[in-house]
């Protein structure tokens, strides 16, 4: 495995990772909102455990499914950052529901997280890339799934 693809992966469990500390915090602030975000904590630590699972696997570079990384190595840093002042942020002073809510829509909607959605909506010859893909059909599209529980709830953006 490259050099570039490994800093991209653990790039990309980095944020898998901010992600779920950052759903645990809103877990802890929002009891109403509890199952919800520990859903989405859950699942975000299982996409850091499949791709933590990808980078110990010593495959030859042209078996590592090209599109499940995002491109923008510097873009998937700077949104660790920002949820990682995030998570500091809110463990000093509580957001309001609706800012919780739409910061996350948000971040589901950056560099990472978007990208592995669509990678996850693009058909693939490899039979690998599709166990993976058959493994995460239950955690995807987060972003909708917020969108509709926004909805649902009441919580406007």
């Amino acid at each position: 495995m490259t050099n570039i693809i490994s800093e991209h992966l653990d790039e990309s469990i980095k944020l898998e990772h901010n992600l779920a500390k950052l759903y645990t915090v809103l877990n802890d602030l929002f009891p109403d909102d509890e199952d919800f975000w520990w859903q989405l904590a859950m699942e975000e630590r299982g996409h850091a455990a499949l791709l933590q699972q990808e980078k110990k696997q010593p495959q030859p570079l042209e078996f590592f499914p090209e599109n499940l990384l995002a491109g923008d190595l510097e873009a998937l840093m700077q949104t660790n950052l920002r949820i990682a002042d995030l998570i500091e942020q809110y463990t000093r002073k509580t957001p309001s529901r609706k800012e919780a809510f739409s910061t996350a829509l948000e971040l589901e909607l950056a560099a990472g997280e978007s990208h592995f959605q669509n990678f996850l909506d693009t058909p693939s010859p490899s039979p690998s890339v599709e166990i993976f893909k058959q493994l995460n059909q239950e955690d995807r599209d987060h972003a909708e799934r917020i969108r509709t529980y926004m909805r649902e709830n009441n919580i406007d953006r």
